[in-house]
């Protein structure tokens, strides 16, 4: 299949990109705004999306709401102007919030905390409706704590730590007793959900957690001092 990728130069993009060319596919990378591209058209037949670009910081989120929608839903309401049959979102295990239940699965009910997760409720919506009216086949994969060598993200908490073990950045001050659990996934699993999201996509919408490994904040800094000696 011909695979249009936004955000094909970010941290995730760039290993989805590779993933869809090692599983036979033709991925063509979108370069440039996702609110203002021209119709999908100019880039020929195409088979699906995977739609990877937007903002993403949690925090900074809170500091400008309105540029958060306008990328992350207004991009993807572009994108749906003309649309290939298949359709992959990339959302966030932020739309649920915090459920108060020890696992969280796609049946929890989402009550995002931010600006960011509650664009992305938007997008998915948005996705939810498109596909309710047969305009296309849609999966939003809900990523849980994307982990890996190559992120250049310090607000991530492996990242950030890695890089105080290497003294690039000072020590990881710690809420609490650092006992709070997050679930991470590594960034190349995170790629083959999106494959498969794409090749197994098929009429209507589906919303999928992609996660991992549970692992608290304490278990995450012992893990980089066992492995660094620092």
């Amino acid at each position: 299949m011909r695979v249009l990728v936004t955000g094909s130069t970010g941290y995730v993009g760039r290993v989805v990109f590779a993933a869809l060319a090692a599983a036979g596919h033709t991925p063509v990378a979108l370069s440039g705004d996702v609110r203002t591209c021209a119709g999908l058209d100019a880039f020929g037949d195409l088979d699906a999306v995977v739609h990877l670009a937007g903002l993403g910081r949690v925090r900074e989120s809170f500091a400008d709401p309105v540029r958060y929608y306008d990328v992350n839903v207004g991009g993807t309401v572009n994108l749906l102007r003309s649309p290939p049959p298949r359709f992959v979102l990339a959302s966030t295990a932020g739309v649920y919030g915090a459920p108060g239940v020890a696992v969280i699965d796609e049946d929890c009910p989402r009550s995002p905390a931010n600006p960011y997760a509650a664009s992305k409720a938007a997008a998915e919506d948005v996705l939810a409706w498109a596909a309710a009216a047969g305009r296309v086949g849609a999966v939003a994969l809900r990523l849980f704590n994307v982990a890996s060598g190559g992120d250049v993200d310090d607000t991530r908490l492996v990242t950030r730590a890695c890089g105080a073990a290497s003294g690039r950045l000072p020590a990881v001050e710690v809420f609490g007793d650092g006992s709070a659990v997050r679930d991470f996934v590594h960034v190349r699993d995170v790629a083959r959900a999106f494959v498969t999201a794409v090749e197994r996509c098929g009429e209507g919408y589906a919303a999928l957690n992609v996660g991992g490994t549970p692992a608290s904040v304490a278990d995450v800094l012992a893990a980089v001092t066992r492995v660094t000696g620092r």
